[in-house]
This record gives C-alpha cells, sequence and structure tokens, in this order.
C-alpha cells in the first residue's frame, strides 16, 4: 500500500511538473496594434552640410517589447516618418530615451505578463515563467534588492544582444548616428565589436552606434542613480565620461539626472564635447508639475541652490539641465529625451527639450511621440 502511495504521488508530481515546464516554454504571440505616428513638435533652425540633432520621443508600452520585430516595427515607422520630413542625413544624431532599452527584460514572455494589472504582477509572471534564469539571477544578485535585481539580471546575455541587433540594425538602415537610449545591464562592455555583460554590479547605460551599426567607444554608465534606484543600479565611480566623435561632431553622453550636476559638463569641456545627449525617464501621471523632489537622498552641489519643492519637476529640469548655458557647459547643442507611454500601473511625465546657441526649445505640449529636431 505505502509503495502504491508512493508511486502515485511521484507520477502526480512528475505531471505537475511535466505541465509546469511545457506551459513555462510555450510562448504564444497575440495580437498587435499599436499608434505608429509620431508629431514633430520642434524644429529649429536651417538645413546645412553641418548635420542634425534629432530626438525622438516614443510612445510605448509592454506589447510593443513581446519581440524585437515589434519594437523595431516602431522604432522604424518613427524614423522612417523623420525620413519622409527630410530630417535624415549622413550627419543625422539620433538621441533615444532612458531604458527604453531596459524592458527588452520583458521580449519573448507570455500573454499573461504583457495583461498584468501592475508592475509587480508582470514581474510575478516573469519569474514563473522563466524559473531556472530567475533562481540563477537571484543567487548571483548583487544589489539590496535581491528580487529587482534579479529582475534584471536573469536576461542579461539576450537583452546586450537584442539591444545591439535592433539600434546598430536602425543605425545602419537609416544611416545615421544613434545614441541607443539606455539599457541596465551587469558589467556591460564592447570587447570585438559586441557588447557583453559580466557577473558584477548592475549598471545604467547608453551605449552610441555609427551609421554601419557597430558601436562607437564603451558604454557611458551612469554616474548618479536617483536615490530609489540605488538598491538595484551601481553608480560609475571607475570609468570616467567618456566622450565619442560622430560626423556631427564630439558628442557626450548624460543618463537622466547625471545632467543636474554641474561639475559633469566642466568634465565634457575639458574632453571637448561639442554636442550633449541627455537619455531620460520621469514615472508617475502628472510628476512633471508636482514639486521637485530634490536630489533624491544624492549630495546636492555646493554651486546649485535649488532646493526640493521650489519649483516643480519639469522646472527643475530645465533649470539644472545646462546644456547651452556658459562658463557651465560649452556645448553648442544639446536634447533631453524622455520616454513616454505607460508600462502596467507605471505612466511617464516627462517633456522632451532641447537648446540650441544658447537659445532653449521645450515642447510645451510633451504627449504622445514626438520629434524633435535641431539643424546645427
Amino acid at each position: 500500500m505505502r509503495k502504491l502511495l508512493y508511486l502515485t504521488c511521484s507520477m502526480a508530481l512528475i505531471a505537475v511538473l511535466t505541465t509546469y515546464a511545457m506551459w513555462a516554454a510555450d510562448r504564444p504571440v497575440g495580437h498587435y496594434l499599436s499608434d505608429l505616428r509620431i508629431h514633430l513638435a520642434i524644429d529649429q533652425g536651417t538645413p546645412s552640410d553641418r548635420g542634425n540633432l534629432l530626438g525622438i520621443q516614443p510612445e510605448l508600452y509592454p506589447t510593443d517589447y513581446q519581440s524585437p520585430e515589434r519594437l523595431h516595427r516602431k522604432l522604424a515607422a518613427y524614423l522612417q516618418s523623420a525620413r519622409e520630413q527630410g530630417l535624415l542625413n549622413d550627419k543625422t544624431l539620433v538621441v533615444l530615451p532612458e531604458h527604453i532599452g531596459t524592458w527588452l527584460m520583458v521580449t519573448g514572455e507570455k500573454d499573461e505578463l504583457y495583461q498584468a494589472g501592475t508592475l509587480k504582477e508582470a514581474m510575478n509572471w516573469l519569474a514563473v515563467s522563466n524559473p531556472v534564469q530567475f533562481a540563477r539571477a537571484y543567487l548571483s544578485a548583487k544589489g539590496s534588492d535581491r528580487l529587482d535585481d534579479a529582475h534584471l539580471r536573469m536576461k542579461a546575455k539576450s537583452m546586450a544582444k537584442q539591444y545591439q541587433a535592433l539600434f546598430g540594425g536602425l543605425a545602419r538602415e537609416f544611416g545615421v548616428t544613434l545614441v541607443a537610449g539606455t539599457i541596465v545591464l551587469p558589467e556591460p562592455s564592447v570587447r570585438e565589436g559586441q557588447l557583453k555583460v559580466g557577473h558584477g554590479a548592475l549598471y545604467n547605460s547608453s551605449l552610441v552606434f555609427g551609421r554601419d551599426g557597430a558601436p562607437i567607444g564603451q558604454p557611458q554608465r551612469q554616474l548618479h542613480p536617483v536615490f530609489d534606484q540605488t538598491g538595484v543600479l551601481h553608480a560609475n565611480t571607475e570609468r570616467a565620461m567618456s566622450v565619442v566623435d560622430t560626423p556631427a561632431g564630439r558628442l557626450g553622453v548624460l543618463i537622466g539626472s547625471d545632467s543636474w550636476y554641474p561639475d559633469n559638463y566642466r568634465k565634457l569641456n575639458a574632453a571637448g564635447a561639442q554636442l550633449i545627449a541627455v537619455p531620460a525617464y520621469v514615472v508617475g501621471q502628472g510628476s512633471w508639475d508636482k514639486p521637485w523632489r530634490g536630489y533624491k537622498g544624492l549630495t546636492t552641489p555646493s554651486s546649485v541652490s535649488l532646493k526640493a519643492g521650489e519649483i516643480s519637476e519639469g522646472q527643475a529640469w530645465h533649470r539644472l539641465t545646462l546644456i547651452g548655458q556658459p562658463p557651465s557647459s560649452l556645448a553648442t547643442a544639446g536634447i533631453s529625451v524622455f520616454l513616454r507611454g505607460q508600462f502596467w500601473d507605471k505612466s511617464s511625465a516627462g517633456q522632451s527639450f532641447a537648446s540650441s546657441q544658447g537659445q532653449h526649445y521645450a515642447d510645451e505640449d510633451g504627449r504622445g511621440a514626438r520629434l524633435l529636431n535641431l539643424w546645427l
């Protein structure tokens, strides 16, 4: 009797595990419908042989990441719209927003993840659907928030490969230099022309791709992750800020709130940066107009007198992003591009803006997908 009970339980367990394995491996591709339109919100200057700085503020949702092909279709539609309006040439420098690559973590998942009501629920589906990958990532997690660390780390190798294939492919397809927003990866680096990941801490990083689709230089890692991300993201304390040569001029990249620190502009000045790209992301519906929360637990630079609550979040971004404001920045032009859309219960609120020759250009509407163009 005992042997029979043991056999029955064993067979039941095997059946359950087999069913779970089949469920976890199944990745059906659901119906996809997305708005591919984009509005030209800013177009300043006169076309010349010096090229242009083009910011693309996309409007993205979880289903846009269901496959790399879907995300390519949407971003390619934006670039095609820019091409049709005469905004692409051999010296065009395209800038995409912060974390546009990070959401590749949800590529190729089950319908239940995309249909989740909250980000927390979606991350639970991510872990349940990839039990072995999640377990390995959790055991190797480095941050104090091991759960979020594991979610970001578990598909890092495939994310890096998809990021380079997608954004390098777009740069080559449209013949532009492309600042591919940012992606969170463990110790990213370019080796023999390929974006690779390590086994250490997670960094929010940006990579520039040339017109041939190949990476230019090493990933720029974020220097100052905001306070509510420091349990997961590591601050760049080892690598110097990099400036890369592009057909439009020498380019520096400041990720998100790195653009709030005057010393970063002095370092870019010393490196000869002529153009500055700021991939950015502000979370929370209506947060652009809410009181600014300050440096969010990080040290406030001594040269900054602005205090939390004095102005709105949006006003703070305009005040602190010092592109084209000598002597802080000697760059001739720059652009801050924000990610728009909604990822489950996390909406976005940033409104992209640009500076050129000391003039400031803001997109007062800021909703939806937008193009911001500066002729150099």
